[in-house]
């Protein structure tokens, strides 16, 4: 059985709200695939549809 991840209280919440992943699966979710799911939110952050929906605010641009 593998040792639950190393990191902080802080870290697993944000990263439990942002996965929608329970903490407790969180902390014991292995490594690789951890780092494959925050390569996809990654992915997905820097896609032009997100850049888009995040200036999409109602103001207007110059």
């Amino acid at each position: 059985m593998s040792r639950p991840l190393q990191i902080s209280p802080e870290t697993a919440i944000r990263l439990s709200k942002e996965l929608n992943v329970p903490i407790e699966h969180l902390m014991h979710m292995p490594k690789h695939i951890l780092m494959q799911k925050m390569a996809e939110l990654a992915a997905k952050a820097s896609s032009p549809a997100a850049t888009e929906s995040q200036d999409d605010k109602g103001e207007e641009k110059p």
